[in-house]
Order: C-alpha cells, then structure tokens, then sequence
C-alpha cells in the first residue's frame, strides 16, 4: 500500500513542537511518510532532526504585535516562505497539513490553503497566537487545549480535546527517578522547570532560599542552558541539570510538587500526572499573556496556584511552596476529576480519517 504523506509544521519555541513530536510518534511508519516544515535556524529543526524526521527550512519573518522598523522586512521573508512552502508541499504532495502554531506556520498554512490541501490546526493557549489568528480562516479543523478557547475561534470548525500528551510521559517509574537523583524516599521531592531556555529569575529565587528549600525537600532544579551554578553542587539534596530528555519521566514520577512556567504543554502534562504547581507565568513585558491566562484558568480549576513573576520575592517564593504543601491532597483531588479526555488519540483517530 502507498503511503500517504502528512506534513507537519510549527516552531519558534520547543512548545510549538512538543506536541507534534509526541503525535509523529504514534503515526504508523508502515502508513505515513512523516514530513516536517519550519524555519532555516529555529529551535525545531534541532528537535525534529533529533527525531529523524525529514525536515525542510523555509524563510519566516516574526509576527510582531508592536511597531518595529523589521515589520516590513518581515513581509518580505513571509512572502518568500509562502512560495518555499508551496514549492516543497507541490513536490511532496501531502495529504494533510497539520499546524501547531508559531510565526513559521503561517506561510505553511496559507500555501497549503493555494493547493487545496487539508489543514488541521492545534492551539495550546487559553486564547489564540497571532499565528493562528491568521491561519484559523485557512483551516479545515482547529482543535484547542483549553474549552475556554472555543469562544475565539470559528464555532463550526472548533473543538476543545485537551493537549495531546506524550505517552512516555506517564510511564515514569518514582523509584527509578530517585535512584536516579541518588534521592531517599523520606523527604518530597521539589522540581522547577523554568522552560526549554530555563527562568533566570526564577533561578535566581530559588537559589536564594535554597538552604531554607531544602531542609524540608530534596530539589530538582532544570535550570537551562549555561545556567548551572557550580559553587551549589556539594549542597546535600540539591540536583541541578541543563536539559533532563530520557530521565524526565521518572523524575517527574518521583515530584511531589513542581514550580514551573505557565507553557500550555508543560502545565497539562503536570495535571496528568496530577502534580501539584505553582505556577510563575511571563509577565507581559516578556510575552503576549498567554501564560498568565493558562495560569489562571489552572487556579480558578484548584490545579495550581500562581505567583505573578512581580511578586517573586523570597519570602513570597517559600510562603506560596508552603502553602501549595498544605494544599496538596485537596489539589490532587481535584485534579484526579479533571476531564480526561485523551488529546492525543483523537487526533490520531482525526488523521487517520483524511482520504488518500
């Protein structure tokens, strides 16, 4: 039997191509020829090439929401990566397109479009990226993490089915993570996650109260790239790490409680592994606000509690850990109800239904 080609495509940050990894993984190689689209030098071809997909880079300009001079250079690169994509979908021929966002996206989407190609769209946030603001109009389907989604975008083509979560995810052993972390089973276990690039001031924070933090918890910190602190590797409990890939499931097996950014994939995975968080989202000098809408939507569900970014003190760090402590098995409970619906396998059921 032929194989049908599917196209995949969406980049700028690791957010936007978690969840296409974790659904190329589940296609049927015997079925799919798996192919992906996305910018000359982002964060994705990296990952992709890492996962042996055929990659293709295109020009991209970046979606700006504030004036800048690079706007209408951007025009340009955006025009050109249109005709790139069309040319690379004409030769490839795909049988869908499918969309997690991202400024590299739109020029994927509108060529799809041109070829009349199917486009199925996926939007993580509590409310859409400028991106997908564009693409949305293009789109065949458009699925969302959030139901609160739903409300920004075409009603006849929208449908809220959660994130799809990678399955080696929730396969972690807590015994393997802390023979792993050379951890004992008395103490909790603390895990911050400041995002693929780590949180300098969450980093900051929490090396801070580090002697106070870690008399009451043994602590995971994946702090990011270049951020290891070497003069806090003899500190009894403490494990810091740049990036954890294979080991991540046990280690978040073994979390008690998590201190992470408020990225749509991330705070999902938590609640499905039902660990409590406390939520530091980007203000909105860093971001456009998504991730405190994510953060709180988690609260207002019991899920987390968030501490905005301006209110990162010390002892507001150790007080809110604390209270999250305190809370725990109310959060776990909560959490354990939580629709549970599975993201992943419904779009996997969704593409297996494009004609060939």
């Amino acid at each position: 039997m032929k194989k049908r080609t599917i196209v995949f495509t969406g980049g700028g940050s690791a957010g936007h191509v978690t969840p296409n990894l974790a659904i190329i993984k589940e296609l049927d190689k015997n079925t799919w020829n798996i192919q992906y689209i996305g910018s000359k030098q982002g964060i994705e071809r990296e990952l992709i090439e890492k996962a042996e997909v055929p990659y293709h880079g295109i020009s991209s300009g970046k979606l700006r929401r504030y004036f800048d001079l690079e706007n209408a250079k951007d025009v340009f690169r955006v025009l050109r990566g249109c005709f790139e994509a069309r040319s690379i979908l004409k030769r490839l021929k795909p049988r869908l397109v499918f969309s997690k966002g991202g400024f590299v996206s739109v020029p994927v989407v509108i060529a799809a479009r041109t070829l009349k190609i199917p486009i199925f769209i996926h939007e993580s946030d509590m409310t859409p990226g400028l991106a997908n603001k564009i693409s949305q109009r293009f789109a065949t389907k458009i699925f969302t993490s959030f139901e609160e989604t739903v409300n920004y975008l075409p009603a006849n083509k929208t449908h809220a089915i959660g994130s799809p979560i990678r399955r080696e995810i929730l396969s972690g052993s807590s015994m393997k993570g802390k023979q792993f972390l050379v951890f004992d089973s008395k103490k909790p276990v603390l895990t911050i996650m400041g995002g693929s690039l780590g949180a300098r001031r969450i980093n900051e924070a929490v090396r801070a109260v580090l002697p106070k933090l870690a008399a009451d918890y043994q602590i995971v910190h994946i702090c990011g790239k270049n951020n290891l602190d070497d003069s806090l590797s003899s500190v009894p409990g403490y494990r810091q790490f740049e990036y954890i890939h294979d080991e991540l499931p046990d280690i978040l097996a073994a979390t008690d409680i998590v201190i992470t950014r408020g990225g749509s994939n991330s705070i999902f995975e938590f609640l499905a592994l039902e660990i409590p968080m406390v939520i530091i989202p980007l203000t909105l000098q860093q971001s456009r606000g998504d991730q405190i809408l994510n953060a709180r939507s988690f609260e207002e569900k019991g899920y987390s509690i968030t501490l905005q970014e301006e209110n990162l003190t010390e002892e507001k760090l150790l007080a809110t850990i604390e209270e999250l402590r305190e809370k725990s098995k109310e959060v776990k409970k909560r959490m354990r109800t939580a629709y549970r619906g599975n993201a992943l396998d419904t779009l996997l059921e969704e593409i297996s239904k494009v004609k060939s």
